[in-house]
């Protein structure tokens, strides 16, 4: 699969874990599977709903904001420049990043029309549940996903997602850095760029 097509799978995915909040450690695996089945209906609604590109990448955006752990994963994208980042400087790059992720997987939303993705399973692993699932969209072949759910943060929420070994994580760290690099570490400049990139 082009290295494109699976960025926006991962970004589709990760729009639509739709975790509610919990106490912490409430979650059980037979709660996490369902959370992403219901989760992936709002995000296919909004695939197939026709409205317009930059109203999908808004509702995209907003769906992100509600379920991912957005601070954790800007933090792990912007790595160790996050930790001399002061307060202010931090929540301007975050919300930059929350846009940034938005616009950028939701331009890849209509590849996915007419996909189909089954949960097949979730287990504990450590501190997380992982649940696998299988893609399967149109003229591909299957793909293996699985997502990484946590409550640590006292809300349940998506921190990671890995397709084909492709780890969102480390993929997001490794774009970012290297954009962060191109600005000599000017975290401010990178901030401004990535509220029109994406």
């Amino acid at each position: 699969m082009p290295n494109e097509t699976r960025r926006g799978f991962l970004g589709l995915i990760g729009a639509g874990i739709a975790v509610a909040a919990r106490p912490a450690w409430a979650l059980d695996t037979n709660e996490a599977r369902a959370l992403i089945e219901t989760s992936l209906t709002e995000v296919y609604a909004v695939i197939n709903s026709g409205q317009p590109p930059a109203q999908m990448y808004r509702a995209f955006e907003a769906i992100f904001a509600r379920y991912a752990d957005v601070d954790i994963i800007a933090r792990s994208a912007l790595g160790p420049a996050a930790r001399q980042a002061g307060a202010a400087e931090f929540a301007a790059y975050r919300q930059a990043f929350q846009g940034y992720i938005g616009r950028k997987y939701g331009k890849r939303f209509h590849e996915f029309i007419g996909s189909k993705i089954e949960v097949t399973g979730a287990k504990p692993v450590k501190s997380f549940f992982a649940v696998t699932s299988v893609a399967r969209l149109k003229g591909r072949s299957p793909m293996e996903v699985e997502w990484h759910v946590s409550d640590k943060s006292g809300k349940s929420r998506y921190f990671n997602i890995i397709i084909e070994g492709v780890n969102m994580l480390a993929s997001e760290r490794a774009e970012i850095g290297a954009m962060l690099a191109r600005r000599k570490g000017d975290l401010t400049a990178l901030t401004a760029d990535l509220q029109q990139a994406g």
